[in-house]
């Protein structure tokens, strides 16, 4: 191997499977990590240290301005662009407390080296103009930008972006107590940018943030899989050769320890959907050992596991089974992406008069679990997950060892040492034997630390109002002191980047794909088929790494209303009541001890051939090592059959944590709520699906959280109980070793047989489905909103499918990302047609220009009526939709889409072929049937999640009632 200009060290990581190779470049000082493993899935990355010392958001806007152009590939936004000349399967960039990173994941070679060169010349040469500064960062511009009459108003993607993070409780209370925590470092400022702030950053503070800190000398380049070093180091080496090594600038990342605990608390916005008096987060934080010691880290990260994870931690028994509060706080748990770690542990929901009782509970269990130790079981448990986790072979394992490695690399630790999890178990082991390891930690760390914050964030009615408020006066104080001269500036600004953004460009100077580069046969899966006690078992026989993975679905009989919206409270209760004959404690430490993890869920399946046809049902599914095949049956079995349903306590724990929880998700992914509400009203099986994961089952749990007297609860999942999950509506696909198909066909006979043959049979009266068209508003505190209008299309075997799918990917790139990112401003947006579920939807993501969001979607499907598609964009179109195709699969995911929805490698191959022949007349036909027809007749359906403002409904005529469901009248 030769390796010019390069310092470099070898170590093997056996438990890994893997060889790392650390290097250095001599002249710049840039460190390069790669990681050479038998993988086909190759990943490249590029990051930069990038502490800040405000909370402008710099590194954040940075970020987005460096994938807008670059020396040689100047066109606007080429990181989108390469999206659809490419197969990757992976694109993206991050920006951490301090740190950037760009990274990409791909399995072929060409699509490598052109992603590299992209990526590359954007973070080196990136053009980094004040029009893209404006549109990514924020700006000030005309409600219309060539309209002097309409107000000036703040703009700007990452402005609206972080508008939309600080809506999210969650967020907020862990980026507040980061700050708290860490005074006097990088970490008390936002480096993903405050909004109250980022209308401070310049463009030049920008360019001086590039120069300073994009640099090889502040560089870590990070490759993985398959392909050559030698390649990797040539084009590194050619990006590299012009530069000569810099200092790069450093900002204090060390937390001065304090002398005495200290308190700090924040206000959010009330939830609307949880009782008013159970809304306070509170938390105890205490600093932990630098993250440059690698071992100290896995000890700290394993004692938090030990504290906090699972029905038999000692927190869990203390905090969430007694009710003091729904769920932990977003930020417990050990946490080393910064440099000086930390170790919380909080509740959220909790009582306006328990927030006092938290902090003595937490510091009593503390006191005991110092004084008795942990269960030997327990610590045996910890250890097996960990060792489990490196046998699954993930489809995306190289972009999970980076994830892993990079906060500590940033901080100045050696990368191979975070890999080496046999040295650390090594030294764990050790540590146990001379006794007081994990209490020692206990006592250094967390009872006799001074440096230790107690951060409480309250409900604020008046918390909304007041952000508006400051908005307001922040944006009036930068209009008033505009000159005539800016006022001209700011039209001629908005007139430039709206020609800009409507601008066709010359895009030749970009690498593609083409057509040829997709395989014109499908990756086929042998499967066998047999049957266990009557029941089909799908087999799929392959290398595991020592691992079984099980999945069974049992088909549900016809369920009123009433009782579907029970099923995933039933399906949580499996996991979460014990039984009769033992805890959930003692249960959950059996399932840690010998397998790598249970789960029950509901699913809904659209026919491939009738999308007003569907399969409903509910899924058992786990894995274990082989050795404990038989374990892992068994304990399925209890929980089946034996699942004490009675137990009140914990099922009002259970029911308390999951209406939390969905609650806490909208603000992440209002789209996809927004998505299935407006989807329900059109197929059963998206009717079904939102009753059980969308707004109805979350309005659903917060009623029941609700509820002091849960008796008829527990008659309705004692009902579901006698009904479902029997052997005559059981299948079972299991994925395994050749030599672990006998051990399963014993154990799952076995599991099987301990099943009633029928379930008991119940009155209810087949729901009939008839698709509506509503216009649906659900008020919520977000400063911005999510938005999607969702139109019926085809099943999987229609050959207009293919088209229709073509058609979202040519909408979503041509027109709808230009006009909802780059124009309304919006974090996200675009359309995308679900070929498994048959709609086509459109849809806006932190978006705070909603009705004009509303007026693209309708635009768009005139545009995509009247638009002729280049060749070239027809194939980037097919390009973006078989990267999802033809993405490498976890081995446990082999054959679902056969198992689950029925789909064979015949129709996965027919639909394939469908893809590659659909052509500029098929894409019209397919707009003006299904698009323009639907537009015309009023047959689609629109949802919006958000700010409850009196514009949306009064320029709509939509009405809101109580619940908050507003329907065009």
């Amino acid at each position: 191997m030769i390796i010019a200009d390069t310092q470099f060290s070898v170590k093997r990581v056996p438990e890994l499977e893997l060889t790392a190779i650390t290097l250095e470049h001599e002249k710049t000082g840039a460190r390069h990590l790669h990681i050479n493993r038998e993988d086909s899935n190759n990943v490249f990355a590029v990051g930069f240290h990038t502490p800040v010392s405000d909370s402008t958001g710099v590194p954040h806007i940075l970020e987005h301005t460096t994938l807008c152009g670059s020396d040689h590939y100047p066109v606007r936004d080429p990181f989108f662009k390469m999206l659809n000349r490419s197969l990757a399967t992976f694109m993206n960039a991050f920006t951490a407390s301090d740190y950037t990173i760009y990274p990409f994941a791909t399995t072929n070679p060409v699509d490598y080296a052109n992603l590299r060169n992209v990526y590359m010349d954007a973070v080196f040469h990136p053009r980094l103009t004040k029009l893209d500064f404006k549109q990514e960062g924020w700006r000030l511009e005309h409600e219309v930008p060539t309209d002097t009459t309409t107000p000036i108003q703040f703009k700007g993607v990452v402005y609206n972006e972080m508008k939309g993070q600080y809506s999210d409780s969650n967020y907020l209370y862990y980026s507040r107590m980061q700050q708290a925590m860490f005074p006097g470092t990088t970490y008390e400022f936002s480096s993903g940018g405050d909004p109250s702030d980022i209308t401070n950053l310049s463009h030049e503070e920008l360019l001086n943030f590039h120069n300073q800190h994009y640099h090889p000398s502040n560089a870590r380049f990070y490759t993985y899989g398959n392909f050559p070093l030698e390649d990797h180091l040539a084009a590194v080496g050619e990006q590299l050769k012009n530069f000569e090594r810099i200092t790069p600038p450093t900002v204090n990342k060390v937390a001065v320890p304090w002398t005495a605990p200290k308190k700090a608390t924040s206000t959010c916005a009330p939830d609307p959907l949880s009782p008013p008096d159970k809304q306070n987060k509170i938390s105890l934080s205490f600093l932990a050992n630098d993250s440059s010691d690698t071992f100290e880290t896995f000890s700290m990260r394993l004692l938090g596991y030990l504290l906090l994870d699972g029905h038999a931690s000692p927190m869990y028994k203390a905090l969430i089974d007694t009710n003091l509060g729904t769920e932990f706080s977003v930020n417990t748990g050990y946490d080393s992406s910064t440099r000086s770690t930390c170790l919380s542990i909080g509740l959220q929901g909790v009582k306006d008069s328990d927030v006092e009782l938290v902090q003595g509970r937490i510091k009593e269990v503390l006191e005991q679990v110092k004084t008795e130790g942990f269960d030997p079981i327990r610590i045996e448990a910890a250890i097996h997950q960990l060792e489990l986790g490196q046998k699954h072979k993930t489809a995306d394992f190289g972009l999970t060892i980076m994830h892993g490695i990079t906060s500590g690399w940033f901080n100045g630790v050696d990368p191979v040492d975070l890999l080496q999890l046999n040295k650390n178990l090594d030294a764990l082991k050790q540590g146990l034997d001379k006794g007081n390891f994990f209490e020692s930690r206990i006592e250094k760390y967390l009872l006799n630390n001074p440096h230790t914050l107690v951060f409480t964030m309250k409900p604020d009615a008046s918390y909304a109002t007041d952000l508006v408020a400051e908005e307001k006066e922040r944006l009036a104080v930068k209009v008033n002191s505009l000159t005539e001269s800016d006022k001209t500036e700011i039209l001629e600004q908005g007139k430039a980047l709206e020609s800009a953004q409507d601008k066709t460009e010359n895009l030749s100077c970009l690498p593609t794909l083409t057509l040829k580069d997709i395989s014109p046969k499908a990756k086929r899966t042998v499967l066998d088929h047999s049957g266990i006690c009557n029941t089909p078992v799908q087999w799929r026989t392959t290398a595991t790494n020592g691992i079984t993975y099980f999945r069974a679905i049992s088909t549900l009989p016809v369920l009123s209303d009433e009782l579907k919206m029970y099923l995933p409270l039933f399906c949580d209760s499996l996991l979460s009541l014990g039984t009769r004959e033992q805890t959930m404690a003692s249960i959950d430490d059996e399932i840690r001890l010998f397998t790598g993890g249970l789960r029950a869920s509901t699913t809904t399946s659209t026919s491939h051939s009738d999308i007003d046809l569907m399969e409903e049902g509910l899924v058992l599914s786990g894995n274990c090592l082989d050795r404990n095949i038989d374990k892992m049956y068994t304990i399925l079995t209890k929980l089946v059959r034996e699942t004490n349903f009675d137990n009140t306590d914990k099922l009002k724990t259970l029911i308390m944590g999951n209406a939390s929880g969905l609650v806490n998700s909208i603000a992440d992914s209002g789209h996809v709520f927004a998505r299935a509400y407006a989807g329900s009203t059109l197929t059963p099986t998206m009717r079904n699906s939102e009753l059980l994961g969308g707004m109805s089952q979350m309005n659903f749990m917060s009623q029941m959280a609700a509820k002091e007297d849960l008796s008829d609860v527990v008659n309705k999942l004692k009902t579901i109980a006698d009904a479902v999950l029997k052997q005559s509506s059981l299948r079972v696909a299991i994925t395994c070793g050749e030599d672990a198909v006998s051990s399963n066909e014993k154990a799952l006979s076995g599991f099987i047989s301990s099943l009633p043959i029928q379930g008991k049979p119940l009155v209810c009266d087949p729901n009939t489905f008839t698709p509506e068209y509503k216009k649906t508003f659900f008020p919520l505190p977000f400063a911005v909103n999510f938005s999607a209008k969702v139109i019926r299309g085809v099943p999987y075997t229609h050959p207009d499918g293919a088209k229709l799918q073509v058609l979202s990917s040519l909408m979503t790139n041509h027109y709808l990302h230009r006009e909802i990112r780059e124009k309304n401003g919006a974090y996200g947006g675009g359309a995308r047609y679900a070929g498994l579920n048959g709609l086509f939807s459109f849809y806006s993501y932190r978006d705070p220009r909603t009705l004009a969001t509303l007026d693209s979607y309708h635009n768009a499907i005139d545009w995509v009526t009247k638009r002729v598609f280049s060749d070239q964009e027809i194939t980037e179109a097919k390009l973006s939709i078989f990267q999802g195709i033809d993405s490498p699969q976890s081995v446990s995911e082999e054959g679902m889409l056969q198992f689950v929805n029925g789909i064979s490698d015949e129709m996965r191959q027919w639909r394939r072929e469908e893809f590659l022949k659909v052509t500029q007349d098929d894409i019209k036909a397919a707009a003006e049937t299904y698009l323009l027809g639907s537009e015309k007749d009023g047959h689609y359906s629109v949802a919006v999640l958000g700010e409850a403002t009196d514009k949306i409904a009064e320029d709509n005529g939509w009405s809101i009632n109580q619940w908050g469901e507003a329907v065009k009248q």
